[in-house]
């Protein structure tokens, strides 16, 4: 092990490094060149044509078009018996894409509930690892930080590393803290890990960098230069990941049985919520997210995804395939590649690697806390897949499902102003006189067409989590699930025109030059002052008001209730949904309630820390400045 490697001082007229420090196994280097997005690289792993897989996407494509055809030919009735003016025609191609895109949604959730209820979820979980085939490769498991609570850290990886002393190739497994934290972060992280690492039962090395150069994928790919050559496999995690050893043996002997696969990724959960707004979120990730995240394993195939934390990578491929380099131009579209994760499963699959999703129950991640935090890491997000629109026709050799993945990440953050904009129109249009806004609603039918298709995802889950007595336990029950999903709907309701504001003012401050930061997330807080939420949300008030004026003037104020309300309550439903007393509340209800996660119910716990006392950190300073 290397000990306590400490970074110089900067050159002359450059700003101070941060002081790096160490312990870290011997190098084994390994290459992982720039790829060249002008050239199609050749392929290492050649498949045949997949008729199968194809098919199930067509099916998938027309289960969207065929009801966004019936409500075109619907809408087209209403309005343009007499011709369709420029008016109705930017009302029209508004509308018919927005509708495709709530009916594609559905078609994937109603594919996953078939597959979850009568093929029981065979096709999109990790099959257990044989008794009979110990794991012969190597896995480092890499946890980035970047200015975290690192006590948390230790915690949550204590809780893996004890979960893997409990499987078959356990030891095959170490632990890798990569850290990106500034100088006084990464103070508190030495200290906290010289005192801890010699409780854990395996290796667990920790390095942080003087300079953060490429944020998170600079980070891993620094680690694979220097450390992946003696390494098969990497499970990728974030500093709020949790994933138990048994999935992670699975995931590995997988990747053993399988060598033309480049990278699985799990569907994670969401854990340890506290606040009212993160309990919502993580009732609505365990109960929804399964049979939507199993349709669109079914028609991803071999062409999935990547999120960037709780999956494993093939180290060669990984290294042969994803060396990102810094684009050429400012931002949004220029600098460091973002949104890395996705186009880093494109640029494995554009080598011939299979990249592959399974579902897992013991795969978490933690939520933001707040509906500010969600917004904060929603607009980097949002940059991130803006920034692949021009490198969807740079990208030489990208595979064309690909392709479509990237173009659908870039195009959710267009339907938000789209949404605004129809709005607008209508309001717009009656106002003018061109139409009562009777005319240009959908009628009695396609209403209840749209509704099947906004809350048909939802219904479909509660079945198949009542479906199943231990799964309906974990909910706390029919009643309390039901409870639960209809305070999601009125929340959802609530929400969902602040987020279409937040997302249309992100879009567009991004394309006027306005680049995200990448700093520590938020992750734990406890309210939100009312000032401080009536000023971050200043501009939903005003549309709010503004909207208000123009249905009253058009004569149709009924339908924008539901769209004023949620604007104009913005500021209450974010300061209230942050307080961890009404989530606390709501746990003790019974409200959103979920199941426990595995480590709960095992004989270990997450070790206990003593963190060192303002004595002991005076003299550790001390000792620091006298080095």
């Amino acid at each position: 092990m290397t000990g306590g490697v400490q970074a110089g001082d900067a050159a002359a007229g450059d700003k101070p490094l941060a002081r790096a420090f160490e312990q870290v196994p011997p190098e084994t280097p390994i290459a992982m060149p720039v790829q060249d997005f002008s050239v199609a690289p050749p392929l290492v792993v050649r498949r045949r044509f997949n008729i199968d897989l194809w098919a199930r996407r067509l099916l998938v494509v027309l289960l969207a078009l065929i009801p966004a055809a019936m409500a075109a030919h619907e809408m087209r009735r209403s309005i343009g018996l007499d011709g369709i003016s420029l008016w109705e025609g930017v009302y029209l191609a508004l509308f018919i894409p927005l509708f495709a895109w709530i009916a594609f949604g559905f078609a994937t959730a109603l594919i996953g509930f078939l597959l979850l209820t009568v093929g029981k979820g065979r096709s999109v979980t990790p099959r257990a690892m044989h008794a009979a085939a110990p794991l012969q490769g190597r896995t480092a498991i890499l946890l980035p930080v970047c200015n975290e609570d690192f006590l948390g850290v230790l915690g949550r990886l204590s809780i893996m590393e004890r979960s893997l002393a409990q499987v078959m190739g356990g030891e095959r497994f170490e632990f890798f803290i990569l850290s990106d934290s500034n100088a006084d972060s990464g103070e508190t992280e030495k200290r906290a890990y010289l005192e801890m690492r010699g409780a854990f039962s395996r290796p667990v090395y920790y390095r942080r960098r003087a300079r953060n150069i490429g944020r998170k994928p600079g980070n891993i790919a620094e680690w694979i230069e220097r450390f992946g050559g003696g390494y098969d496999y990497m499970v990728v995690l974030d500093a709020d990941s949790v994933m138990s050893g048994q999935t992670m043996a699975r995931l590995a002997s997988d990747m053993e049985r399988h060598p033309h696969v480049g990278l699985i990724q799990t569907v994670p959960t969401v854990m340890g919520a506290a606040t009212l707004f993160a309990r919502w979120q993580q009732f609505a990730s365990r109960l929804f997210g399964p049979t939507s995240a199993a349709g669109m394993i079914w028609w991803a195939g071999s062409e999935g995804m990547f999120w960037g934390h709780n999956a494993i990578v093939r180290v060669r491929a990984f290294a042969q395939s994803c060396g990102l380099p810094e684009l050429p131009g400012r931002a949004p579209f220029g600098g460091h590649i973002m949104s890395h994760d996705m186009l880093e499963a494109a640029l494995l699959r554009r080598r011939g690697w299979d990249v592959h999703m399974v579902t897992a129950d013991d795969s978490f991640e933690e939520f933001p806390p707040a509906m500010p935090d969600l917004f904060t890491r929603d607009r980097r997000w949002c940059q991130g897949n803006i920034q692949h629109v021009p490198l969807l026709f740079r990208i030489k050799g990208l595979h064309p499902v690909s392709r479509f993945q990237l173009l659908v990440g870039a195009s959710a953050y267009c339907t938000s102003p789209a949404w605004l904009a129809l709005m607008l129109v209508v309001l717009g249009g009656a106002i003018a006189g061109l139409w009562p806004p009777s005319a240009v609603l959908p009628s009695g039918g396609l209403l209840a067409v749209t509704a099947a298709l906004l809350f048909g995802p939802k219904i479909l889950a509660m079945i198949w989590a009542l479906s199943d007595p231990a799964r309906r336990i974990g909910f706390g029950g029919g009643v309390r699930m039901t409870r639960g999903v209809l305070a999601d709907i009125a929340l959802s309701m609530l929400m969902a025109p602040v987020a279409m504001l937040t997302q249309t003012i992100n879009l567009f401050g991004i394309l006027m030059g306005r680049k995200s930061s990448w700093n520590g997330q938020t992750r734990d807080r406890d309210g939100m002052g009312a000032v401080d939420a009536i000023w971050l949300f200043k501009w939903h008030i005003l549309l709010g008001i503004v909207l208000t004026a123009m249905a009253v003037q058009a004569g149709g104020l009924g339908w924008i209730i539901p769209v004023v309300a949620g604007l104009l309550t913005a500021p209450a439903l974010a300061a209230l949904t942050a307080r961890k007393d009404l989530g606390r509340r709501a746990e003790q209800s019974g409200l959103f309630q979920v199941a426990d996660p595995w480590w709960r119910t095992q004989s270990y716990r997450p070790l206990r820390f003593r963190w060192p006392t303002a004595e002991e950190r005076r003299v550790s300073a001390l000792a620091a400045n006298d080095e």
